[in-house]
């Protein structure tokens, strides 16, 4: 194939200087300012805020679900002065950073884009990238539950905008990404042919404009780094999730890579099969995030906790060193603060929002 698209800017990597290279890439990161949010994730904000005081865990969610929402929310939290500027790494700590009023606003003035009424240069383009965005961020976040890991919440963050750089190559070079990848199948393979065509490829270009934009270096980096032979760490686990939404979609993916994947974040393979295995189902991806303050005290957690076991009162007396009618005690305090009627409602209510 003898590709059109020139050689890549040095200060993004290439091997050769081109000048009309780096204007096209510069003025790709200029019309990113401009990526649109869906006019769905938008309306589901604002519907959240005429309510007298929306969830936390509602706002994150609509908020972390769009890619344009989640941008623009996290670079807003960055700039606000204090300890937290330039380390919002995401969107749970963006939304306690801004004020409800700022994030109802920041929806509010967003530019829309609706795939029933598409006008302007982005086409399709904002709807298939955020459906692959969330596909990798579920498998992701599937990942995290099988190893515990700690930080989830920037995950979701890093999951959601690892092909960010598409979207500069994409407005870069009308001939991409068909043009660049012909024929190649996997993520592997079309990452080796933005490389050989542009001298960089779009996990590089992905990093520099989150830099770009003051996103944390944890972020940035692991946006560049998740196609890097060496990957490891947060850029290994997004490595992997990408290939698992791959294989979601119906795409090639190599077998090999994704073992060799799995092992660097520490998943072998029958704990790798049960995870594509649940994929298809998303209340199969783990436990709830803790988003909303827990109303209950540690002891009171715990005790909750084990009656979601389905331990009974002499038991959970027993294993916390307490009388019965004290756990009794516990139970009553704990109905009044989630409102439940029950102990059947009191753990569901406690389960769905992350708290045991």
């Amino acid at each position: 194939m003898t590709s059109s698209v020139p050689s890549a800017d040095p200060a993004l990597g290439g091997r050769h200087h081109n000048e009309g290279h780096g204007r096209r890439l510069t003025a790709a990161f200029e019309a990113l300012e401009a990526f649109p949010v869906l006019a769905e994730s938008r309306n589901r904000v604002l519907r959240l805020f005429t309510q007298e005081r929306p969830a936390t865990a509602a706002v994150v969610a609509a908020v972390e679900s769009d890619v344009a929402l989640a941008i623009a929310t996290l670079r807003l939290a960055n700039r606000v002065d204090g300890s937290s500027r330039g380390r919002v790494d995401s969107v749970v700590r963006a939304v306690s950073v801004l004020s409800p009023a700022a994030v109802q606003a920041l929806a509010s003035r967003a530019r829309t884009f609706d795939f029933f009424d598409r006008s302007g240069i982005w086409e399709g383009t904002p709807e298939r990238f955020r459906l692959h965005g969330v596909a990798t961020q579920r498998a992701a976040d599937r990942l995290a539950a099988e190893l515990g890991y700690e930080d989830r919440d920037r995950l979701m963050v890093t999951s959601l905008l690892h092909d960010v750089g598409k979207l500069v190559l994409s407005h870069a070079y009308p001939g991409y990404p068909r043009q660049v990848h012909g024929e190649a199948r996997t993520p592997e393979e079309r990452i080796h042919r933005e490389r050989r065509e542009l001298g960089v490829d779009h996990a590089l270009v992905g990093g520099v404009l989150a830099r770009r934009w003051g996103l944390p270096k944890a972020v940035a980096s692991t946006i560049e780094r998740h196609h890097s032979d060496d990957a490891d760490g947060e850029a290994a686990l997004v490595r992997l999730a990408d290939m698992l939404a791959h294989y979601g979609h119906g795409d090639a993916v190599s077998p090999n890579e994704m073992l060799t994947t799995a092992r660097v974040v520490g998943i072998g393979p029958a704990e790798l099969r049960a995870v594509m295995y649940d994929l298809p189902n998303p209340s199969t991806n783990g436990r709830q995030r803790a988003l909303d303050p827990c109303p209950l005290s540690t002891r009171e957690t715990e005790v909750l906790r084990r009656l979601g076991q389905g331990k009974v009162y002499k038991q959970i007396a027993h294993e916390l060193e307490l009388s019965t009618s004290t756990v009794r005690t516990h139970l009553h305090n704990i109905y009044g603060k989630l409102g439940a009627v029950d102990r059947a409602q009191a753990v569901l209510i406690a389960t769905e929002r992350g708290w045991i």
